[in-house]
């Protein structure tokens, strides 16, 4: 695919937004456009209530108002992992609107270049490692008229940027259904367990209620907290070895993932074997993000808690797993316990005596093990919804560094396209 190089300049009319001070912002008129209300790729004019009255917008300031289809952006402050999100199309809804410093707006000026095709050029390397060059500092994005001047462009045809348009704007569809999704996925689950286990439940009144550590398997030990202090010292953790060390970024999003390899020796695990983790134990976080919890799956290798988890081996016949770590997540007689305990510490934590002693239902067994089932079908979609959203994610940055080098086959891209859909 053949590309001419252009500099912005000669393709778009860019304008930075005028400095309005403090003492100017009015209660009413016409709504200033700050940085802050881009986001996610939307305009959303709710979260500031900046204006400038009426007479200086259509005045002072009318070569600032922006028109329906301008594309606008965050010019300042921004970190560059962020930038991606910080530029939205301007619609009829937003109007009337003025510019305000911090923010450019973009029109299309010849017929070389399609709007929508320079929206995914924003998001492209290309445009992010030319400004870095031209700008100070390095966390932040914080540039202007001066250094736009300055960026080149590729442009194939205006057909194919339209397609290249079309094609990525395709790929970011799919990649917000796939995460609406999964997050339609986990509220199933919350509000199955509630359904199933909550208050509002026909016989919930008829469970008993008892001390978690009554759930707990009859035998020393199986509620625990990791080992501390001389029993077992960072200096003793090794990248590679026989036993694994799980911590609290083994549970920290509420589901068992592996996160910093931890290892000690199979002579180190001698000593402490009482702290060793079995499959199907729950895991619970007490420090830093308490209550987090995970069901240690059935795969896991010989592996000992750290001293930031609790385990808790069960006792099967009258719990279930994930009943108990889905408890902590969503149950409200928990939660509110939790709540109490933690409240007014002066450093919020958890201990295994509270665990120990936070009540809670037991619902029928059968009851219990048809929401483990319904857990492992979650599980299985999410697995495949996650696999799914990677692949596209994959395909669009594939496409994304393609289209702007003119190496891309939009042809065969198409069809994949049509298949993931």
């Amino acid at each position: 695919m053949k590309l001419e190089i252009v500099k912005l300049p000669d393709v778009l009319f860019f304008q930075e937004g005028p400095g309005v001070r403090k003492h100017q912002f009015t209660n009413a008129g016409v709504k200033l456009l700050n940085g802050g209300n881009i986001n996610d790729n939307k305009l959303s004019l709710s979260t500031t209530s900046k204006f400038v009255s009426e007479e200086e917008a259509y005045g002072k300031y009318s070569h600032f108002l922006v028109d329906e289809g301008d594309l606008v952006i965050a010019s300042s402050g921004v970190i560059v992992e962020k930038f991606n999100g910080k530029i939205a199309f301007v619609k009829k809804e937003h109007l009337p609107l003025c510019m305000n410093t911090s923010t450019i707006r973009f029109k299309s000026i010849s017929e070389k270049i399609d709007i929508n095709y320079f929206y995914f050029f924003l998001k492209n390397n290309q445009f992010k490692n030319q400004i870095r060059r031209l700008i100070t500092g390095s966390a932040q994005l914080n540039f202007g008229p001066t250094h736009l001047k300055k960026i080149k462009i590729p442009l194939p045809s205006p057909e194919n940027q339209k397609r290249i348009a079309k094609v990525l704007s395709c790929c970011e569809k799919l990649i917000q259904k796939r995460k609406e999704s999964i997050e339609l996925l986990d509220e199933f689950l919350k509000s199955t367990f509630l359904e199933m286990f909550g208050p509002e439940h026909e016989n919930y009144s008829k469970w008993p209620i008892n001390k978690v550590e009554t759930y707990a398997k009859e035998r020393k030990g199986s509620m625990r907290t990791g080992p501390f202090g001389s029993n077992l010292l960072h200096s003793e953790f090794t990248d590679k070895g026989d036993v694994c060390v799980l911590g609290i970024d083994n549970v920290v999003n509420n589901t068992f993932k592996w996160g910093k390899p931890r290892y000690i020796t199979l002579e180190k695990f001698d000593v402490l074997k009482r702290y060793q983790v079995f499959p199907d134990d729950v895991l619970i976080s007490i420090m830093a993000t308490n209550g987090r919890s995970a069901v240690v799956p059935h795969e896991i290798p010989l592996s000992i808690n750290s001293k930031h988890l609790a385990a808790i081996t069960l006792d099967q016949s009258a719990i279930m797993p994930y009943y108990l770590k889905y408890s902590f997540e969503f149950h409200p007689l928990i939660l509110q316990q939790l709540s109490k305990n933690m409240k007014g510490a002066i450093m919020s934590g958890l201990n295994l005596t509270i665990i120990k002693n936070l009540k809670l239902p037991k619902p029928p067994i059968q009851k219990q093990k048809e929401f483990n089932l319904i857990v492992q079908k979650h599980q299985i979609l999410k697995k495949n919804f996650k696999s799914s959203l990677l692949e596209i994610q994959n395909l669009y940055g594939s496409i994304n560094q393609k289209a702007f080098k003119g190496e891309l086959d939009l042809s065969k891209v198409e069809i994949n396209l049509n298949e993931l859909n």
